[in-house]
């Protein structure tokens, strides 16, 4: 059986058009599609995609995400996060699924794993940075 794509109803996408900066904190409970640079935190409920001219300078967290363009900051996706060959990430990511293409510059850490322990991790709760014993070894 075929699967049927479908097309996004265009009047629920928030558009962040190139040319245009947005300074603050930005929730959304619909798809957001950068190509202009967003100053700030995005928190998004849908999808973002991030143009290869898009820039985000802030932490990024979203149910999926397809990222070409820049992101200087930490990236929460619940989802599957795609990193195009033209993306450019300097921080953390923290996803259940990721793809990336050949090319993609990627500069940090990166976590996979259910969604509970990614939120716990970004938000440094210091969880993960209880020594554990090393057995045989003295």
């Amino acid at each position: 059986m075929a699967k049927t794509q479908t097309t996004p109803d265009l009047s629920s996408i928030n558009l962040i058009g190139e040319g245009t900066e947005l300074e603050g904190t930005m929730r959304a409970s619909t798809d957001v599609r950068v190509n202009g640079r967003v100053l700030g935190d995005l928190t998004v409920e849908g999808k973002v995609i991030v143009a290869d001219k898009g820039v985000i300078d802030g932490t990024l967290k979203a149910k999926s995400a397809d990222v070409a363009g820049k992101l200087k900051g930490d990236l929460v996706v619940d989802d599957r996060l795609l990193l195009k060959s033209t993306a450019d990430i300097e921080g953390n990511i923290r996803t259940s699924r990721l793809v990336v293409e050949e090319g993609a510059k990627f500069e940090g850490n990166c976590s996979m794993g259910r969604l509970d322990a990614a939120r716990k991790a970004m938000m440094g709760d210091g969880s993960d940075t209880k020594q554990k014993p090393v057995i045989g070894q003295s």
